[in-house]
C-alpha cells in the first residue's frame, strides 16, 4: 500500500520545506554589503598561475589569437582615437571621430 504526501502525519513531515524570502527592505535601509566571490577573493599569485596555464593550454590547442604587428598597430590605433575622441571634437559627444564612417 501506497502513502501519499497528505496522508503522512505532520510530525513525520520533512522539517525543512521552503519558505517565502523575506520581504524587501525598505528604501531608505543600507544595502547589504557584498561579498567578494570568484577570482577576486584568491590570491593575486594563484590567479596568475591558473591564467598562465590557461594561456598556455590555448597556445597548444592552437585557439589562441597571436596578434601580427600590423593587427596590433591597428588596434593600438583604434584604442587611441576612442580614447582621445572627445578631446579631438571639442567635447561634441554627438559627432563621430575623423576617419570613421
Amino acid at each position: 500500500m501506497q502513502q501519499h504526501l497528505d496522508t503522512i502525519p505532520p510530525s513525520s513531515a520533512p522539517s525543512d520545506e521552503l519558505k517565502p524570502d523575506a520581504p524587501p527592505s525598505s528604501p531608505d535601509a543600507p544595502a547589504p554589503a557584498r561579498k567578494r566571490r570568484g577570482f577576486a577573493v584568491m590570491d593575486p599569485k594563484l590567479v596568475s598561475e591558473i591564467s598562465r596555464k590557461g594561456g598556455k593550454a590555448a597556445h597548444t590547442a592552437g585557439t589562441a589569437h597571436e596578434f601580427t604587428s600590423d593587427e596590433a598597430r591597428a588596434a593600438g590605433r583604434k584604442g587611441g582615437l576612442a580614447s582621445h575622441a572627445k578631446r579631438r571634437r571639442g567635447g561634441d559627444a554627438s559627432a563621430k571621430p575623423e576617419g570613421e564612417r
